[in-house]
Formats: C-alpha cells, structure tokens, sequence
C-alpha cells in the first residue's frame, strides 16, 4: 500500500497550457515594453522586483487569474487586453496591449514554470 502511495509522490506538474500563435521570447519583449515590473517580479525580465502586484515566477501553473478568473489561455489573453473587462474595479490597470501583442505575452507567461 506504501508503495502505491509513495509511487505518486515527485511526480512532475502538469504542462502548463500552450498559446497557439503566440512567441514566448516576443511576450518577454513586450512585458518589459509594457513596464509590467513596475507591478510583478518576473523572471528573466531586468529589473522585475515590483511588488504591488503578485510575482509571476511559476504562472505557468497557478489554476486562476486575478484570483477568481481560471487560468486558460483564451482568458489569460483577454485579461492581459482589458483587464477592467474580466474584473471590473481590479488593479490591473489596461496599458493598451492588443490581443496580438497580449498571445505573445500570455505565451511567455506560460512559459514561467
């Protein structure tokens, strides 16, 4: 019995979700770009130590957005386009990313494991 449960343990995490279309190396581009460190600590983007806003360093795999929003790509996408549209009052603030530009954002953000 020990065995079985012990088998399961160390397994790895799930893959996070794939952006079809989108360019993770664009996404960190237009991260820093888009001064998304003045908020976040982002990995491999200099100077990501802002805190006013959740450290993105394993999105990849965190189930929600924004704390209540599931974590897929289609809403990640929307969120990082409007976010005033997902959750309207939210700190997020819209800094003018469109959905091209927020797939290749979103794509890098997966890419955070």
């Amino acid at each position: 019995m020990c065995t079985l449960v012990l088998a399961g343990c160390g397994k790895d995490k799930p893959a996070a979700p794939a952006v079809a279309g989108g360019d993770p190396k664009q996404g960190q581009h237009l991260i820093a770009q888009y001064q998304c460190a003045a908020c976040h600590q982002i990995p491999e983007v200099p100077g990501a130590h802002g805190n006013a806003g959740p450290p993105l360093d394993a999105f990849g795999h965190n189930s929600y957005i924004a704390g209540g929003i599931p974590n897929t790509p289609g809403n990640l996408i929307r969120w990082l386009d409007d976010p005033q549209a997902m959750k309207p009052g939210t700190l997020m603030p819209d800094v003018g990313v469109s959905p091209e530009e927020a797939r290749h954002m979103a794509a890098y953000l997966y890419s955070l494991e």
